[in-house]
């Protein structure tokens, strides 16, 4: 009995070791920002502000070869979550993906995709109906990434994400999320193509919208990006332009009669162009400017008007090593869709450190 728990002991002891042997690496990085900021809502803030984010990322490789990548983003106390994605790549076939945060979305990379030197435009304030733009597929999602394609020299990248319950609530492992009345499913794709110093690329999405305000004839939520980005040297400019439909009637949505509105419920639609251009001065500094030109288009409400929202960003970038400095002067007119409102004038400097 005694040899045979020895022979036991030692061959469990020995299937430890080949597992620990085969196990994926860990990783710890992190950044550190330190932000003035004067001026956002009602021009009246003026402080200092900081920030830290802490990143576990590991990896490994099975058998057959595939490859799993994970991560997790936390914010100041550790304990807040931002961001998580669970990536298992499977050779020539994709990956196939499942996060958090939009730790492994498709529609993030359409987001505000035109070049600048720092921060979105719509960090400064106001709404971006950019942002909102298959914002579902952040939690609750299956996301799969196709296998890039080559095609008469360009180069072919998509990606496809689906979710049972399209709304943005989340579940722990084993946990399940309230049912939603609100919203059903959700599809999303994404296409881009790069030829050359040419990038071009659009997403749509989808979501049912469901008993909406017990009204049962909503139309399903709609919206979509196209964008174009080319780069000249040290010279990069871009294009994009945005569609959202909340699918949504006056009679059923919430602000029709406000002055402010809000992307995915309002009535109406919102629709935008956006420009910027940059400058890499050396490989240190690089300079850009931006302009969005957002408008809600009321459609047959009688309650509320069509109004545009203006921004403009001009912004500036020094990276020396670990440590940054980058500032923006951002101006938006009609914040929040609401043609009352005043003007937003932002200014931020921001002091970045990375680990």
């Amino acid at each position: 009995m005694i040899n045979l728990k020895k022979v036991g002991l030692t061959a469990l002891a020995g299937s430890l070791a080949a597992v620990t042997a085969q196990a994926g690496e860990l990783s710890v990085s992190g950044a550190a920002n330190v932000t003035l900021k004067n001026g956002g809502k009602a021009n009246t803030v003026n402080a200092i502000g900081t920030d830290k984010d802490v990143k576990f990322s590991g990896s490994g490789e099975m058998d057959n070869g595939w490859t799993f990548a994970i991560h997790t983003l936390t914010k100041d106390d550790i304990g807040t979550v931002s961001s998580t994605a669970t990536v298992i790549t499977m050779g020539s076939m994709g990956s196939i993906g499942f996060g958090t945060g939009g730790g492994t979305n498709v529609a993030g990379a359409y987001d505000e995709t035109y070049p600048r030197a720092y921060e979105e435009t719509s960090d400064a304030g106001g709404q971006s109906a950019s942002n909102y733009i298959g914002n579902w597929a952040d939690d609750n999602a299956i996301v799969y990434q196709g296998p890039a394609m080559e095609m008469m020299g360009a180069t072919i990248n998509w990606g496809l994400e689906y979710s049972l319950q399209a709304g943005t609530a989340t579940a722990n492992d084993g946990g399940t999320t309230a049912r939603s009345d609100t919203y059903g499913e959700g599809y999303g794709l994404g296409v881009t193509i790069g030829y050359d110093a040419l990038t071009v690329g659009a997403y749509v999405a989808e979501r049912d919208n469901k008993n909406q305000a017990s009204v049962a004839d909503v139309q399903d939520e709609f919206n979509g990006t196209w964008f174009a980005n080319y780069s000249m040297g040290p010279v990069s400019i871009g294009y994009q332009k945005i569609f959202v439909d909340a699918g949504l009637t006056a009679a059923t949505a919430d602000n029709t009669t406000t002055n402010a509105k809000t992307v995915g419920t309002s009535s109406g639609h919102f629709e935008g162009d956006s420009m910027s251009i940059a400058f890499n001065v050396n490989d240190n500094m690089s300079i850009s400017y931006a302009e969005t030109e957002e408008t809600y288009d009321a459609g047959t409400s009688t309650t509320t008007s069509d109004v545009t929202q203006d921004s403009d960003s001009l912004q500036i970038a020094y990276s020396m090593g670990a440590m940054s400095i980058k500032a923006y002067s951002t101006s938006i007119s009609n914040p929040n869709y609401d043609a009352n409102a005043k003007e937003l004038s932002v200014n931020e400097i921001a002091l970045g450190l990375a680990f």
